[in-house]
């Protein structure tokens, strides 16, 4: 029988037991990036600042903190926009791209207290970030999460992975969650079913992955691996 978990991309009425994955909250404005801007690689708003959270984060290329643009930099933002989905990935520093850099350079690694033998999936709340613990050593690095909204939050404390499928369907939102893994009542890590980066959605309660985050997270987690989250969501 399909569990009751959550999914999906409407609002439905349900409590907040019920889990789920990202929904319709409130639409808020957006920057639109015309396409002449980003094909010339031009310098964007937030240039200095997502130069500056890239050479603290490392592993994205040679990056000049000077504000300005050059074809080291806007290599080195492309990549980062394609690592974590950021669309159009054309090395343009929007909104987007330096709130997700932001983000990952805030996530402090040793907030989450992980258990010094075997693995510790951690989730940061109030950076909506996540990364993976092994001995007491980071095994992934901080990368971006969605989480549950006001009302259906993601609760924080420290629980075990108790069920894993490949694919799970959702009855209340009628969609399949892939690489799900569920740590508590019905909510659980899974790819997510909507662009990520949207900031006006939010889940059930879900852990909102990117595919090569979610597929990764499965590959390494087991039937009592350690979950912990702590943190508050912004607006919740």
């Amino acid at each position: 029988m399909a569990a009751v978990v959550g999914g999906g991309l409407g609002a439905f009425a349900l409590t907040p037991a019920s889990a789920g994955a990202a929904v319709r909250t409130a639409p808020v404005a957006t920057t639109v990036v015309t396409k002449a801007a980003a094909a010339s690689c031009a310098t964007g708003k937030y240039q200095k600042q997502v130069e500056t959270y890239l050479k603290k984060i490392g592993g994205y290329g040679t990056i000049t903190v000077d504000g300005k643009q050059s074809a080291a930099d806007c290599a080195a933002i492309i990549k980062f926009q394609k690592r974590f989905g950021i669309q159009p990935a054309q090395g343009l520093a929007g909104p987007t791209t330096v709130d997700v850099a932001k983000r990952l350079a805030a996530s402090s690694v040793s907030r989450c207290k992980a258990n010094k033998k075997g693995l510790t999936f951690c989730v940061d709340l109030t950076n909506q970030t996540t990364w993976v613990m092994k001995d007491g050593k980071v095994y992934l690095k901080p990368t971006v999460t969605r989480t549950g909204m006001d009302r259906y939050e993601t609760p924080a404390g420290t629980f075990k992975i108790n069920k894993r499928t490949r694919k799970e369907w959702s009855d209340p939102y009628h969609v399949w969650l892939p690489y799900w893994q569920r740590f508590i009542g019905g909510r659980g890590f899974h790819q997510t079913t909507t662009y990520i980066h949207d900031k006006w959605r939010g889940s059930h309660g879900c852990v909102n992955l990117l595919q090569q985050d979610a597929a990764k997270y499965y590959s390494i987690g087991k039937i009592g691996s350690t979950v912990k989250v702590f943190g508050r969501r912004p607006g919740t």
